[in-house]
């Protein structure tokens, strides 16, 4: 159960900077900053929850690691941002970071 916590405490850890892009946006700032602490909020004790049963180190790597490469496609797929070779090779490597530390517990 504490892997389900952690997973989807790192995809709660996506919708918060999400909601931060959102909160830029003119006339949806309350609603993307509202989206964003209650990301914030869901992902910190869904991590809490985790860390019950998995060593701190490794559910944060995980946790961080989630919500980057999470963060990165919702970059890529709705805002745009830039998919170069480097930057996809980056995001697997941290995705292969992640596998790693999950196959080592």
């Amino acid at each position: 159960m504490a892997w389900i916590f952690l997973v989807v405490a790192g995809l709660f850890e996506v919708g918060w900077p999400v909601g931060l892009k959102l909160a830029q946006t003119p006339g949806r700032g309350l609603v993307g900053t509202i989206l964003a602490v209650v990301c914030m909020a869901a992902s910190g004790v869904l991590l809490y929850l985790a860390q019950r049963e998995i060593p701190m180190g490794t559910a944060y790597a995980v946790w961080t690691g989630i919500g980057a490469a999470g963060a990165f496609l919702v970059g890529l797929t709705l805002y745009g941002d830039p998919a170069s070779l480097p930057r996809l090779l980056g995001v697997g490597l941290i995705v292969a970071g992640v596998v790693t530390l999950k196959l080592s517990h």
